[in-house]
């Protein structure tokens, strides 16, 4: 006899919040030399969300359905996370630019 799994969203809230924990411990032990290469890793994965919000919005007609406002919801959260990551970044560089001018 097979056993089916159910989950509630009392289950999914426990992940949420075990994935908000663990990602808090994991960043503060993070050295700040990878902060850098951890934040390029981060737009990456936001630009996938973007590729992927966009391809859902393509195929569902628009309306104020589900997938409509959740598709819209990640490419505009995944732009504000990208294009702010390049501006961080751009002013990282932009520091160690005039460190070699002044040399």
């Amino acid at each position: 006899m097979q056993e089916t799994f159910i989950l509630t969203p009392l289950d999914g809230a426990y992940v949420i919040l075990l994935c908000i924990l663990i990602g808090i411990i994991i960043i503060k032990n993070v050295p700040p030399v990878l902060h850098t290469p951890l934040m390029s890793g981060a737009n990456a994965i936001s630009g996938i969300i973007i590729i992927g919000g966009a391809i859902q919005l393509l195929q569902h007609p628009m309306g104020f359905n589900a997938p409509t406002i959740l598709s819209a919801f990640g490419v505009l959260i995944g732009t504000i996370n990208v294009s702010g990551g390049f501006f961080v970044t751009h002013r990282m560089l932009k520091m160690f630019n005039q460190k070699k001018r002044k040399a």
